[in-house]
């Protein structure tokens, strides 16, 4: 395994430098504390009951079952919560996936509560409905409705119409929205073309698979109504804002405390926070709510499916004329498919000068999905880089070369019409090119090279941060930013950076929804990005206050000093010098004559910075298993400037590791019920070390012009590529390319001619 940079550098005295991360050791140590770690004097334990159905009428529910359990002290139901809480997460009169909760059991114990759930359970009566659980089943006329008038309305503005371009539409019952981007002529982008491909690709409904299942505890105070949550999410502010508004509070009445989260990838958002509150409020005791395993497959909300119907066309010289597609997303049973973004990004890496693409998102009986890892780009991705190189092997040009001739650029347009800001996806496509193990490839029978790029366009949020100096030296970041990748590490840095000092003399706070200044969703790689630009102007605002008191002291112009070494001195004369927690002091104590130092830093939402990356894999198929073996790995990525490369480098990993179990493994498995079928970790399939090969990590640097030092957001980039580059090392390896992913032994088998008995 190698990792290296590539293009740029920049002279740091902090950032930059590879960083063990501040919170590792008590994650690997045990000492981490988690939601599911917390015990409340007079908690309750929570326990759902869920429905076994994907569309029934709640005929009854006879609570007296589950409470003739001893220590069961309560069962809540739809009629017991506030119509908030009922329309984000439980059942009233009907059920609309199998998972949805019909009932709350409430115990003084975590056995009783359990017990009692799966009593009552098994006495919940049902009259089953007809369900649609695929789009094309919803779309069909005469489908069963998945959402009522009301849900459509209150969800989001368009449920009912969309607009598109000047055409205001009205959209089939099951559809939840509908984006469509044209350029140019499509019909005479394809007349242009020499070489037309046409395929259908889809990809399966995956769980984020997180170590820690979603956990909350919810403690309410009588005297004043309100209530404090703490809970493992990825944005606390977030949790805050819906939850006072499904309980029909002010915001200040609902203070969120953010616990250490056991992985997220976009999954950590909210889900049961509402609920908890609302039972703890109810009952007046904290209550704490902690999924099982199996109730997080069914209950979570995992990233959707999708099918892609392609068509794209190219000239002999290699040039793309036209682009036309159909983008259909598994919305599950509420809005929230990431169909828009994907569209973009199908029709947005290369430069098409004839464009038309339609997105939609269709509700089914299934459970409601939500964010995963760059959530639309893996399945946009897969469809037009398995496309690509398609269109490269029918042209015969190198595949690397074929993109390059057609690679998007700073400028071009996306198909919303919107320009792309700076991007590095020549760049990382030029090292691919030049990296010895795509320049030395060669294919053999049943050994296959496949390459692949993926793009993010980069999240973008408001955020604020300050800075806080102590008296012996050292500082204090406040963030309202929740750590989930080390982020708070990189924090560090850029605030050290900047003030001079090692960064063993800051310490970064997570502080809760009461007392931090506002952050954004950790997710959408854009914490460092935009916190962290936050705490870097947090952090100079803090420096110059220094100055300007050490330069009255001094009688030295600001201008003049430097923060080095634990001291304020004059530069280039060092015998000039005053201890820094001797400045500070002078700030922060009886009598001080200085304001004390104390930092801000605020940004509004700044421009994007792309992320792209692009990887190569190598395989082994057996012709005869359809095994497939990951020889070899490469992953290039442009990470702007790497605040904490160790960091950096784990992400590329990590999420490189993510596209193997799209490529080869990872699918929710419904029967024709609506039933999950491999809903423990025992049956849903997921890379093990030993699925992982040797990888190469390579680090490009196009510095962004907005992030801090140049950094971009790097969590969702190494993630997009890997299902394509999978898929295209597998067709290059035995002759037969699928289009569906995950691509399993059993898929290549039944795809292969049959070979002659022996």
């Amino acid at each position: 395994m190698s990792v290296e940079t590539a293009v740029g550098s920049l002279a740091t005295r902090v950032v930059g430098k590879a960083t063990k991360r501040v919170e590792g050791m008590e994650k690997v140590t045990g000492a981490a504390r988690y939601t599911e770690d917390l015990s409340l004097p007079g908690m309750l334990y929570a326990r759902l009951v869920l429905s076994p159905h994907a569309h029934a009428r709640v005929v009854r529910i006879p609570a007296a079952v589950a409470m003739q359990v001893p220590g069961v002290v309560a069962v809540l139901t739809a009629s017991d919560l506030p119509a908030g809480v009922t329309h984000k997460i439980m059942a009233d009169e009907e059920t609309r996936y199998t998972g949805q909760p019909v009932a709350v059991v409430l115990a003084e114990a975590e056995a009783a509560a359990a017990d009692g759930a799966d009593r009552l359970g098994a006495e919940v009566e049902y009259a089953i409905l007809p369900a649609v659980l695929t789009p094309t089943a919803a779309l069909r006329a005469g489908a069963p409705l998945v959402a009522d008038e009301t849900e459509e309305n209150t969800e989001a503005a368009g449920h009912a119409t969309v607009t598109a371009g000047a055409v205001t539409e009205t959209l089939p019952p099951n559809v939840a929205n509908r984006y469509h981007f044209t350029r140019g002529d499509i019909a005479q982008g394809f007349r242009e073309a020499d070489v037309v491909t046409e395929r259908t690709y889809a990809t399966s409904r995956l769980h984020q698979s997180y170590l820690e299942p979603h956990a909350t505890v919810a403690s309410p105070d009588p005297a004043t109504g309100a209530v404090t949550i703490y809970t493992a999410t990825q944005g606390q502010f977030y949790v805050r804002n819906e939850t006072a508004a499904a309980l029909g509070l002010p915001q200040h009445q609902v203070r969120v405390v953010p616990m250490t989260v056991g992985g997220g990838f976009g999954g950590k958002i909210f889900l049961l926070e509402a609920l908890a509150a609302a039972a703890a409020l109810l009952r007046h005791r904290p209550v704490r709510l902690v999924l099982t395993r199996r109730d997080d497959f069914l209950l979570g909300t995992p990233g959707p499916e999708c099918e892609i119907w392609l068509k794209v066309g190219a000239r002999r010289d290699g040039t793309l004329t036209a682009l036309q597609a159909r983008v259909v997303f598994d919305s599950g049973a509420s809005p929230g498919a990431p169909a828009s973004i994907a569209a973009i990004l199908l029709g947005g890496y290369y430069k098409v000068p004839h464009l038309e693409i339609e997105a939609l998102e269709v509700l089914t009986h299934k459970p409601p999905n939500g964010a995963y890892r760059a959530p639309g780009a893996p399945q946009a991705t897969f469809a037009i880089e398995s496309t690509m190189n398609v269109l490269a092997q029918q042209l015969k040009i190198d595949p690397v070369e074929f993109r390059l001739r057609n690679a998007a650029q700073g400028g071009d347009p996306m198909p919303n019409g919107r320009p792309w800001p700076k991007l590095g996806l020549r760049q990382v496509l030029e090292t691919l090119r030049d990296h010895p193990k795509y320049k030395n490839h060669a294919s053999a029978d049943g050994i296959g090279y496949g390459v692949a790029v993926g793009g993010w366009p980069g999240g973008v949020e408001s955020a604020a941060a300050c800075v806080r100096a102590n008296t012996d030296g050292t500082f204090q970041v406040i963030v309202g930013a929740v750590d989930i990748t080390g982020v708070m590490t990189s924090l560090q840095l850029i605030a050290a950076e900047m003030l001079g000092v090692d960064a063993s003399r800051v310490h970064v706070v997570t502080a809760d929804t009461d007392n931090a200044p506002y952050a954004g969703m950790s997710g959408g790689s854009k914490t460092t990005y935009t916190v962290g630009t936050a705490v870097k102007l947090a952090a100079e605002d803090a420096r110059k206050q220094i100055l300007a008191i050490a330069a009255s002291e001094m009688e030295a112009r600001p201008d003049d000093l430097e923060v080095t070494d634990g001291q304020v001195r004059v530069k280039g004369t060092p015998h000039r010098a005053l201890p820094l927690g001797e400045v500070l002091k002078k700030s922060m104590a009886f009598g001080a004559k200085y304001a004390p130092v104390f930092g801000n830093g605020s940004i509004p939402s700044p421009k994007p910075s792309p992320g792209f990356a692009a990887h190569l894999a190598k395989v082994r198929v057996d012709r005869e298993t359809g095994a497939v073996q990951l020889l070899d790995y490469v992953v290039i990525q442009d990470v702007g400037f790497p605040i904490n490369p160790a960091a950096v480098e784990g992400q590329m990993r990590g999420g490189a590791v993510q596209g193997i179990g799209w490529g080869l493994l990872e699918a929710m498995v419904y029967d024709e019920g609506g039933t999950l079928l491999n809903g423990t970790l025992a049956d849903y399939a997921l890379p093990k070390a030993g699925d992982v090969p040797p990888m190469d990590i390579v680090m490009v640097q196009v510095p962004s012009d907005v992030g801090p030092f140049g950094a971009k957001g790097v969590g969702e980039p190494p993630v997009i590529p890997g299902g394509a580059a999978i898929a295209n090392a597998i067709a290059d390896a035995c002759g037969v390319r699928l289009d569906t992913l995950p691509i399993t032994p059993q898929k290549i088998v039944a795809a292969l001619p049959h070979a002659p008995t022996r």
